[in-house]
């Protein structure tokens, strides 16, 4: 019999009706209370750190998540998170990177709609989650949703409102669920070798900037006193526009050599960047100090370079940690591409 401990944080699969609309109002022990098939194979105790909706949970939060992993790691066999689905990517991504080697499973879940509902995903979920944390072959930061389980790094909410919300990202599921049955397609735990890590240090001064056509370079001139990094999100696989007042390559040098971390990523969800395929990019990535988010997806990309930056602001040292592969977040690294 494994023992789980349920860290609860509030969302959908907590809330209540109100008159304003859907407030996290159902205490763990609760949740528990809906899913009685869970005594067949595991043992759990709860913990609520906060109670939030997840629009308002942010790398304090994130810090916070990994603590509570990290204060009762030897005692329980895997830990079962229960979050809201709108930032449940990024949550499951910074938790990978504050989180890593770990040997023993850490499941982010939640549901699209309240547990106490007649008809809802919820109790589905959290059994499913509390199932694959009690599984010996489970291993690392996932989240178990809808009957898949995906790689922490690799999740992304493509759906609001259907049960299948959550699609894995250029990286297969690492395995399904149904009828209680889990068949693994990535069974990969013996590649986790020495102790786990925690890090306790996050620099959340990342701007994500997400181009239209159009925009003027300046607006990162504006902004370059609030951030210590800057994530663009171009067009296909990646460039910048050389039109406007104040051409983006103007303040891509400003960023890079005032020591400031430069990513482009692409706004497509699917297959990635390639900077090296049109002038607009080739000609930016061999000029200026800048680094490229290749196949990975935003949430991992923004999460990481918080991680990164918490760690040092040395230049090399942040290249390579974050070109590093942590939880199957990236495939395609600048070595593998020249």
């Amino acid at each position: 019999m494994k023992n789980i401990l349920l860290i609860a944080t509030g969302g959908t699969i907590a809330s209540g009706y109100t008159r304003e609309g859907l407030v996290p109002t159902i205490a763990a022990e609760e949740l528990l209370g809906y899913v009685e098939g869970y005594r067949e194979f595991c043992r759990v105790d709860v913990v609520q750190p906060f109670h939030l909706d997840s629009t308002n949970v942010c790398g304090r939060h994130w810090l916070q998540l990994a603590a509570a992993v990290e204060e009762r790691y030897e005692e329980y066999d895997g830990f079962v998170i229960c979050h809201g689905t709108d930032t449940m990517a990024f949550t499951a991504a910074a938790l990978s990177y504050l989180i890593q080697n770990a040997a023993k499973p850490i499941v982010v879940t939640g549901a699209q709609k309240p547990i106490d509902l007649p008809v809802t995903d919820a109790r589905t979920n959290l059994l499913d989650s509390l199932r694959f944390a009690s599984d010996p072959r489970a291993h690392g930061v996932s989240i178990v949703f809808g009957g898949n389980v995906i790689a922490g790094t690799r999740a992304k909410k493509e759906r609001s409102k259907s049960y299948n919300a959550f699609s894995s990202i250029n990286f297969p599921s690492v395995a399904v669920i149904q009828d209680g049955r889990i068949l693994f397609y990535i069974d990969d735990k013996d590649r986790v070798k020495g102790p786990v890590v925690f890090y306790h240090e996050l620099n959340q001064r990342i701007l994500l900037l997400k181009l239209v056509p159009g925009m003027d370079g300046g607006i990162l001139g504006h902004l370059y006193p609030y951030y210590d990094g800057v994530i663009i999100e171009s067009f296909g696989v990646g460039g910048l526009p050389e039109y406007g007042e104040r051409p983006f390559q103007e303040e891509i040098r400003r960023w890079t050599d005032g020591g400031k971390m430069v990513l482009m990523a692409t706004q497509v969800t699917h297959e990635g960047s390639d900077m090296e395929v049109y002038r607009v990019g080739k000609v930016i990535k061999e000029n200026y100090k800048l680094m490229e988010a290749y196949d990975m997806t935003l949430e991992a990309a923004v999460t990481k370079a918080m991680w990164a930056l918490g760690q040092t602001e040395d230049p090399d040292e942040l290249r390579r940690l974050f070109y590093r592969t942590v939880n199957h977040d990236i495939l395609l690294t600048p070595q593998q591409n020249d």
